[in-house]
């Protein structure tokens, strides 16, 4: 599935869950339940974000952005970051009132067995939207992948905690569990947006992907070093641009060869790094011999 599909997907099934959410808590009357689904209503707004920002970001590259739109995916992440946080603050302020005066819910059983029901299309969704993302390196559909998993986190919490406090009778259960799986989704919620940050400041890959990519460099010129067509190559430099990767790096050849050979030898390293990383886009400056910074061949 695309990924603009993947998001349309996520947003009628967040109303879906939103509407079962809702009907446990009208049929309760219980907070936690409440506060689960007005955790839905934010889910809901998240999935809007995503499907705006895959749309934007697959749009091709026009005058004013000639490197694409690929970054609008982090706008969306970093949103859904800060909606989880604003979630979990909503759940401690929902609970608080009981952690000062429990009270027993009404009709129970009803009510845990349509938040289970929609704790499960959740969870599913969450799957989903995690292979999704991951297959077509969307950063908006990941994070959207992370933010229904911490709802099923938080509605897992809730029905433990009325659970318990339904076979013991100490409803103080309910809001101190609702407030512990808060805590949680604030965790999760600091990993997400730090992580959209990181991609918004061009950060490099990350340092395993970074040693593939000097060892498929290293594979695709070796025999080209030992006919002393390519010195070194130098200030190898990646960014991730949702799902795109970007790396450059300057290639040193002997100063005589031809325009045409050094543009082979090019060409040789592009295709290597795309079977590598697909979609991914290479830039090469090369440079004569003494521009070398090193007296044997290495990749830096």
């Amino acid at each position: 599935m695309q990924p603009l599909q993947a998001a349309y997907l996520s947003l009628l099934v967040g109303c879906a869950i939103f509407a079962l959410k809702w009907t446990a808590y009208r049929l309760t009357g219980s907070v936690a339940l409440l506060s689960d689904a007005l955790e839905s209503i934010v889910n809901i707004v998240a999935a809007l974000a995503a499907l705006w920002a895959v749309g934007l970001s697959r749009r091709p590259a026009d005058a004013n952005h000639p490197y694409g739109h690929s970054k609008a995916e982090y706008f969306s992440a970093v949103l859904e970051g800060v909606l989880i946080v604003l979630a979990a603050f909503t759940i401690v302020r929902e609970a608080w009132p009981r952690l000062l005066a429990p009270s027993a819910p009404h009709t129970v059983g009803v009510g845990l067995l349509i938040s289970l029901l929609a704790s499960g299309l959740n969870l599913a969704l969450a799957s989903f939207l995690m292979r999704s993302g991951k297959v077509a390196r969307s950063p908006a559909l990941v994070a959207d992948a992370h933010h229904v998993l911490s709802d099923v986190i938080t509605s897992l919490g809730v029905l433990m905690g009325m659970g318990l406090a339904w076979l013991t009778g100490f409803w103080l259960l309910d809001p101190l569990l609702a407030i512990v799986v808060a805590g949680n989704i604030l965790w999760v919620g600091w990993k997400l947006v730090r992580d959209s940050v990181g991609g918004l400041m061009d950060e490099s890959l990350k340092p395993e992907e970074l040693q593939q990519i000097r060892q498929a460099l290293h594979q695709a010129v070796q025999g080209l070093v030992l006919q002393d067509k390519v010195i070194e190559i130098h200030d190898l430099k990646t960014r991730r641009a949702g799902p795109s990767t970007f790396a450059e790096l300057h290639l040193v050849v002997p100063g005589e060869m031809s325009v045409a050979e050094a543009h082979e030898i090019c060409d040789q390293l592009e295709e290597t790094l795309r079977q590598l990383l697909p979609g991914a886009q290479l830039t090469v400056h090369v440079e004569p011999e003494f521009k070398a910074k090193h007296t044997t061949f290495t990749i830096g």
